[in-house]
């Protein structure tokens, strides 16, 4: 056998790291009550305090005795939470006190203890892992026989039947297993001095489950289960060092949904247990109908598998050995588990059955089949007759069609002369094996079979048969009648399997059809609550969390239904470790809802609450698995969302980047001309300020003051202007009339072009604007401006201001080269820049930006248009209000 690659040795020793530090469980193991677990374990602790170490009692069960209580002094307990439970009050494990000290050892004794309903979690072993999960080592203790893949075992050797139950998953998380034994002798000595239980429970328990026998028996398996598990972290460390190690095939149990299914599963976990080989679990669905008893066994034998830590398969098709070697195949999977069960006779003389199949074409996969006797002897005394709910009336169907059968054979055999009468009992079968069972059809075709042989078949009117021909005749009848019914019957089931396939699939597809058109979160959750609610025919909700972190309801369907306390805590608990919760579940199931999580621990994206009839069980496997797939596609679609705003953000802020070095860029241009006129004016007054007249040193002043408040007001407007961008821009409105705002607007133009000719065209009345003056005078202003400058020498630039309706324009035509009809959308992005029309080659084209900005958030828009042949119109168009009630 060869050595184990450089990488799968860096692999293996990674993970055992990674393992090891996850490990922060200790579990004291006995092989029964009163071995001394709880003792044992309060000397480590003790051991730990003496050595400095943060030690807590979270929950140590004394049972009375003096000893054990004795080591509890000295260390610091946590205190119980108080339960009232049926009117009685009692005290639990308080699992939050826990979170909230945080020791560095907590004690939690009973591992496999069932909580009171309420609490957080159904046992106490998930209180243990939520604080494994939290960083804090445990110590707890646990009886073998409270372990799930020994529950058969220990009913056999004990004939007690142990309730409280420990998934063996759970033990894979201990670092550390100690054995606490005690020979069964010295037990049962201390049992009779009353130091396990008061001396009227243990005079029973030594009659019952403490005898020598149980105690031997039970010793045995616990010392298997340490071995096994010191056997498996011997595995890991010898790969991790480089040890050989052979190639582990998986495990695999098929299951059908009869009583051995459990049995099958927890023989497949001690299995694997043993070879150190994950495992997993299949059922075949070959269409064919399941009863309900039989589809619940099938869903809690799923639910072990699960808890035992393996994996669960469903498998589609119609020849069961087939697929089982196929998936085998696939997966590389080396052992096949199967139970031995009653076989149809005529199958197994064929060579046709599930053994026989698989032990033909599986010649590379090693076999394992289990014997069952109590599965065996109930099979054979199982009779296939009617009877029970559901089945009477196929028969009292099958009956009918007979009788008609028998009707139109003596129609036919006294009116129409039909050579062969078989055809028409034949037609009868067929019909009730389309619409019923394999079982009923098998009725219809022996009574077809007897009535023709009775009354058709020579001599008449008796069993007897008179010629060999006749014989052959009827034996091919029953043989052919037998033969359609199973294939109607096939086929049948097929139908059915394929239309519940295909309306999942259907569902699947109309849901993406749907989540695919939804843009937004808000559209993404109403769509999926929507879908959720009809397909699965329940009360659906969606949570999410809103801004202040709080988890709530943001949309229901078909309508809104009150969510309880226990749906709150398990929405809460799903999102946060990202797993099903509340009904259903074995967490926190008092809930009358079943939760499911959209996203993950890491991207958490809320819950979806399924509210079912509080009378209907739990839905069958295939609807379950349609409701997480269209939970997940809902989950995707809004991650997709989540994406998508993120992108959008990123490409916000760089645009706003971008921005922000361009209005850089502009202001140090436009700052420029009025900076350098006033740095010449102060340096001439400063030069020759004395020797120049009076009027000249005004005028100077006068330059000086003006161009300071135009650089003021420019600096004004583009704070303001960064402020609106923001959203923190306090508009000062003010009532005014739109010619006093074009009148100031063109004096100023006047003193930058005083050369410049303007055409104004005002209303003959007054239009009021409720507005902030100073930024649509910048507005305007900054339109004017670009249009002087473009406008050609001795070429007027005309102004026109009109209302139209409730909105008032203002036009600003140029006679200038004009702007191409491509690019008049364009020339108010603020990054877009060209060296003809109304852009200056230096420019950097903010000065439509920002006018845009200010008539924006106002409501008004600003448009570029064609002029009069020649030329641009700029139009900007505001709302006009109501006018000021003057005697308010």
């Amino acid at each position: 056998m060869s050595e184990p690659s450089r990488e799968a040795r860096a692999d293996a020793l990674l993970d055992s790291v990674q393992e090891e530090n996850g490990r922060r469980l200790k579990i004291f193991l006995g092989a029964a009550p009163g071995v001394g677990k709880t003792y044992a374990m309060l000397s480590a602790a003790r051991e730990l305090k003496r050595q400095g170490i943060d030690v807590v009692v979270g929950l140590a069960e004394t049972h009375g005795r003096a000893e054990t209580q004795a080591l509890i002094e000295g260390l610091e307990v946590l205190p119980r939470r108080k339960v009232n439970y049926r009117g009685r009050d009692f005290t639990e494990f308080d699992l939050d006190a826990a979170l909230q000290r945080r020791p560095a050892v907590i004690l939690v004794d009973e591992l496999a203890h069932s909580n009171l309903p309420g609490g957080r979690h159904e046992r106490r072993w998930q209180d243990i892992a939520e604080l494994l999960d939290a960083g804090i080592e445990v110590y707890s203790a646990l009886n073998v026989q409270h372990l799930e893949s020994l529950n058969d075992q220990v009913r056999r050797i004990t004939n007690v039947t142990v309730r409280e139950t420990v998934p063996d998953a759970f033990l894979d998380r201990a670092r550390d297993i100690v054995l606490v034994d005690l020979p069964p002798r010295e037990l049962i000595q201390r049992l009779k001095q009353g130091k396990v239980y008061v001396p009227e429970t243990a005079a029973a328990a030594l009659d019952a489950f403490f005898s020598p026998t149980n105690l031997v028996a039970l010793r045995e398996l616990a010392v298997d289960t340490v071995a096994g598990h010191v056997d498996s972290d011997l595995r890991e460390q010898m790969l991790a060092r480089g040890g050989v190690m052979p190639v582990r095939r998986r495990v695999m149990a098929a299951i059908d949904g009869h009583s051995q299914s459990e049995y099958l599963v927890r023989i497949a976990r001690r299995i694997a247990e043993r070879r150190g080989a994950p495992w997993s679990v299949a059922f075949v669905d070959t269409g064919a109908a399941l009863d309900k008893a039989r589809r619940e066994r099938l869903d809690s034998a799923m639910r072990l598998t699960r808890r035992l830590g393996g994996d669960t398969v469903v498998l589609r098709g119609h020849a069961v050995a087939d697929e089982l070697i196929a998936h085998a195949d696939r997966e590389g999977i080396g052992q096949i588990i199967l139970g031995r069960t009653r076989e149809r006779p005529l199958a197994r003389m064929l060579g046709r059955s599930l053994t026989q199949l698989l032990l033909r074409r599986g010649a590379h996969l090693e076999l394992t089949i289990i014997a069952t006797p109590a599965e065996r002897a109930k099979s054979r005394m199982r009779l296939r007759m009617p009877g029970g709910p559901g089945r009477r009336d196929e028969y009292v169907f099958a009956t009918i069609a007979t009788l008609a059968a028998f009707g139109l054979s003596f129609l036919a055999d006294r009116y129409l002369s039909v050579a062969n009468l078989a055809l028409i009992f034949l037609m009868a079968v067929m019909v009730v094996a389309a619409r019923t069972r394999m079982s009923v059809a098998v009725y219809t075709a022996i009574l077809c079979f007897l009535g023709y042989n009775f009354f058709f078949a020579p001599p008449r009117y008796t069993l007897a048969i008179a010629s060999f021909d006749d014989v052959l005749a009827v034996c091919l009848f029953l043989v052919t009648a037998l033969v359609c019914s199973r294939l109607a019957t096939r086929l049948a089931s097929q139908v059915e399997s394929l239309r519940v396939a295909h309306a999942n699939a259907r569902a699947l597809l109309s849901l993406g059809q749907r989540l695919s058109t939804s843009t937004d979160a808000a559209g993404i959750r109403k769509v999926g609550v929507d879908m959720l609610s009809h397909v699965m025919r329940c009360d659906a909700a969606i949570l999410a969390r809103d801004a202040s972190q709080v988890l709530r309801v943001v949309t229901t369907a078909p309508r809104d239904f009150p969510l309880t306390t226990q749906d709150l805590g398990a929405a809460s608990w799903s999102e946060q470790h990202a797993e099903q919760a509340g009904r259903y579940t074995d967490t926190l199931n008092a809930a009358p809802c079943w939760v499911l999580p959209l996203g993950s621990t890491d991207n958490p994206l809320g819950v979806a609450a399924l509210r079912f009839p509080s009378e209907l069980r739990e839905p069958p496997v295939d609807e379950r698995s349609l409701a997480l797939a269209m939970v997940q596609d809902i989950g995707q679609a809004l991650q997709r969302a989540r994406l998508a705003d993120e992108l959008e953000g990123a490409r916000v802020q760089g645009e706003t980047e971008r921005l922000r070095n361009a209005l850089l860029s502009s202001v140090s241009h436009d700052l420029r001309s009025p900076l350098a006129s006033m740095i010449g004016s102060a340096g001439t007054l400063a030069s020759y300020g004395d020797q120049l007249p009076a009027g000249e040193r005004r005028e100077l002043l006068e330059a000086i003051l003006g161009e300071g408040q135009r650089l003021d007001r420019y600096i004004q407007n583009l704070l303001d202007m960064t402020r609106l961008g923001h959203g923190t821009l306090k508009l000062n409105r003010d009532w005014t009339d739109v010619a006093e705002i074009v009148a100031a607007a063109s004096t100023r133009l006047r003193k930058l072009f005083p050369d410049l000719r303007l055409d104004t065209v005002l209303p003959p009345s007054t239009v009021l604007l409720y507005v902030h003056p100073a930024l649509i005078e910048q507005a305007l202003f900054n339109i004017l401006e670009n249009a002087a400058r473009f406008s050609p020498p001795g070429e007027a630039v005309r102004i026109v201001a009109r209302p139209n309706g409730e909105k008032v324009q203002i036009d600003v035509t140029d006679r200038g080269p004009g702007i191409p009809e491509d690019e008049r959308a364009l020339i108010f992005d603020m990054f877009y820049s060209v060296a003809r029309g109304d852009r200056a080659p230096q420019g950097t084209g903010l000065g439509l930006a920002i006018c845009r900005g200010m008539i924006g958030a106002h409501g008004g828009s600003v448009e570029a248009l064609p002029g009069d042949g020649i030329g641009t119109t700029i139009r900007i168009t505001l709302p006009l209000p109501a006018p000021p009630d003057n005697n308010a």
